[in-house]
């Protein structure tokens, strides 16, 4: 499995480490100069005035648990390809983190406090510049080696005789992605009624987030003569589709989804893609290019058997 290397945790966690330092230390060397509660949120009328408060520790636990949270979430998730990202997520926050306090330095009354539109460009740009390094500190850590790939010669088979046509096809899903694409689904109209505006074009998260759960709710995988197909059960579009003649080997094998793709759903990572709704039993398909594409599917023996016939029957075409 492709796990993260102890370097390339430590260096995902390093800019939160940076990040949290300069928080903490800015509110030590500001914290009698700062108005109690900050302005903490900022509205678009006036400037950029505000209209959300915090008190000073409030403050300071939050910003800690938000980069404490973030630092252990790209812990989990990072790979050698995305390290930038930690770095530019916290270059992000950071630098926000410690504008706040600037903004509301020697504040009389909090509610008199602006923060320009400069300081989410300034905030960017910090995000940019570690962005970079965590680019280039990325070239420090070895290449992650591809898990060694199904082999045809091993490979399970499903006897048929000269004429015998056959195919095989099974629905597969997750109760966890249908309760959460119902429940952002179900958020959309509540939102739209009860949310006042601009802050009910937040309804569209709930699209965003619902109509693609939704789809992969529930799949479809099919292996015939023309290869493997994964489709929404209920549609028939989006679907993947490896076509008979890049199937080079097929396998069954267990599979993590955070060890091996960062997570669930349609994943795209180095050497390979696949659909995971689950860990455990996957169907695991080489392609002739040398990627892999795995779907998480019961019955999986099946499939890999009577691909690896027709992958056989193919080349003796």
């Amino acid at each position: 499995m492709n796990r993260a290397t102890p370097r390339l945790r430590v260096l995902a966690a390093l800019p939160f480490v940076l990040a949290l330092g300069a928080h903490l230390l800015v509110l030590a060397l500001w914290y009698d100069r700062l108005p109690d509660p900050l302005a903490t949120h900022f509205g678009p009328e006036g400037g950029g005035r505000a209209d959300g408060f915090t008190g000073r520790a409030a403050y300071a636990f939050v910003g800690t648990a938000l980069l404490l949270a973030a630092a252990v979430g790209w812990n989990l998730f990072v790979r050698r390809t995305a390290l930038w990202g930690a770095w530019a997520t916290a270059g992000f926050t950071g630098t926000l983190l410690v504008l706040i306090p600037r903004d509301n330095l020697d504040a009389a009354d909090a509610a008199e406090v602006v923060s320009p539109l400069a300081d989410l460009a300034v905030a960017a740009a910090g995000a940019a510049v570690l962005a970079l390094a965590g680019l280039a500190l990325s070239r420090t850590v070895p290449e992650p080696e591809t898990p060694p790939g199904p082999g045809a010669p091993d490979g399970p088979r499903l006897p048929l005789g000269p004429g015998e046509v056959a195919g095989w096809s099974r629905a597969t899903g997750s109760r966890p992605f249908t309760a959460l694409a119902v429940l952002a689904l179900a958020a959309v109209p509540v939102t739209l009624l009860l949310a006042p505006w601009p802050e009910a074009w937040l309804a569209l998260l709930g699209l965003v987030v619902g109509v693609p759960g939704l789809a992969l709710a529930r799949v479809r995988v099919t292996v015939d003569r023309r290869g493997l197909t994964v489709r929404p059960a209920l549609v028939p579009r989006p679907r993947v589709h490896v076509p008979l003649d890049e199937v080079t080997a097929a396998t069954v094998r267990d599979v993590d989804p955070v060890a091996e793709f960062g997570g669930w759903g349609y994943r795209v990572w180095p050497g390979r893609t696949g659909v995971v709704l689950r860990s455990g039993e996957a169907l695991v398909v080489r392609r002739d290019s040398g990627r892999e594409f795995a779907v998480t599917v019961s019955d999986a023996h099946t499939a890999a058997a009577l691909l690896n016939t027709l992958v056989e029957r193919r080349g003796r075409l």
